[in-house]
C-alpha cells in the first residue's frame, strides 16, 4: 500500500483563502478589520523568522499587523505593561507572544496576562480549561490545522480509535481533546509507554508528537490508518542538515493510508490557523457569526 500524502502547503493555501475572503467581508459589510499583534523579545533566530513569516501572511489576507519588538533585556514589567495595553486596544483582536522567552521573563505569567478573547495561541489557561470542558474556546493553532486536515480527509471522525503520541500542552493534550470533541475514541501515548507500537497499531489515526526525529516507523502503523507526524527536527544525513518528522517517512507510508509529510505538512497549517483564530476572535469580539470550517 502506498499512501496518499496530505499537502499541508496546499491545504494551508486554501484556508488562507477563505479567511482573506472573510476578513474582506468584514472590511466591506461591517467597517471591521481584524488585527494581529505580535511580541518577539530578543533575537532568536528561529523566532525572528516565525514572525517575519506571521506578519506577511498577516498582511497578505488583509488584515493589520501590530509588530512589537523588543531588546533581550526588556523587564518582565515592561513587557506585561505592554500585553495590558494591547489587551484594551480595539485594533487588535489577536495577541501572540513568541515564545520562547528570555531566561529572566516568566513564560506562564505572561501568556496568562493575555486576554484569553485575544489568545490567538490557545496557551492561556483559561482556553485550556474551556477547551477541555468541551466549551468554546481559542484553541491551539498546530493541533486545530491537523484537525482540519483530518476532517477534510475523513468527513466524520466520530468512532475511530485515535493515538496521539506526546503529552506536551501545546500539541498532544489538546489535540486529544480535540479529537475526544470529534467523537473519536482517543488514548494519549508517550515516549514512556508500555509496547508502543503495539498501542499505535491499534489507531486509525495516528497523530505523532513526541519530539523525537523517527520514532515511529512503518511496524508501528496499522494498515490504511492515517497518520499526522507534528514533529520537526533538524538532523545530519549524509554529511547534509536535513528536517525530519517524528515519522519515518518512508517506512510508514508503506503501510499507512493517508500521510503528511515534514517538511510540508502539518507546519504550514499553523499560521494559516493563527489568521483563522485572529478572524475568529474578531468575530466574537463584535457579536459577529464565526466562520464556518475555521474554527473546532
Amino acid at each position: 500500500m502506498t499512501a496518499k500524502v496530505i499537502d499541508g502547503k496546499q491545504f494551508a493555501a486554501k484556508v488562507r483563502a477563505q479567511v482573506q475572503v472573510q476578513v474582506a467581508r468584514l472590511r466591506e459589510e461591517n467597517g471591521i478589520q481584524p488585527g494581529l499583534a505580535v511580541v518577539l523579545v530578543g533575537e532568536d533566530p528561529a523566532s525572528q523568522v516565525y514572525v517575519r513569516n506571521k506578519h506577511a501572511s498577516t498582511v497578505e489576507v488583509g488584515m493589520a499587523s501590530f509588530e512589537h519588538r523588543l531588546p533581550a533585556e526588556t523587564s518582565e514589567a515592561d513587557l506585561l505593561a505592554l500585553v495590558k495595553s494591547l489587551n484594551t486596544d480595539p485594533k487588535v483582536h489577536g495577541i501572540l507572544v513568541q515564545l520562547p522567552l528570555p531566561a529572566h521573563l516568566n513564560s506562564e505569567l505572561i501568556i496568562n496576562t493575555i486576554d484569553p478573547a485575544k489568545d490567538v495561541d490557545g496557551f492561556h489557561i483559561s482556553n485550556v480549561g474551556l477547551l477541555g470542558t468541551g466549551q468554546k474556546s481559542m484553541v491551539p493553532c498546530t493541533p486545530l490545522g491537523c484537525l482540519m486536515m483530518l476532517r477534510d480527509h475523513h468527513g466524520k471522525l466520530a468512532g475511530m480509535n485515535a493515538v496521539v503520541v506526546g503529552r506536551s500542552n501545546i500539541v498532544g493534550k489538546p489535540m486529544a481533546q480535540l479529537l475526544l470533541g470529534d467523537s473519536c475514541t482517543v488514548t494519549i501515548a508517550h515516549s514512556r509507554t508500555k509496547d508502543l507500537a503495539a498501542v499505535c497499531r491499534g489507531a486509525d489515526i495516528l497523530v505523532a508528537a513526541v519530539g523525537r526525529p523517527e520514532m515511529i516507523t512503518g511496524d508501528f502503523v496499522k494498515p490504511g490508518a492515517t497518520v499526522i507526524d507534528v514533529g520537526i527536527n533538524r538532523i545530519e544525513r549524509d554529511g547534509k542538515a536535513k528536517l525530519v518528522g517524528d515519522v519515518h517517512f518512508e517506512s510508514a507510508a508503506a503501510v499507512a493510508g493517508a500521510i503528511t509529510p515534514v517538511p510540508g505538512g502539518v507546519g504550514p497549517m499553523t499560521i494559516a490557523c493563527l489568521l483563522a483564530n485572529t478572524l475568529t476572535a474578531c468575530c466574537r469580539a463584535n457579536g459577529l457569526a464565526e466562520p464556518e470550517g475555521l474554527t473546532a
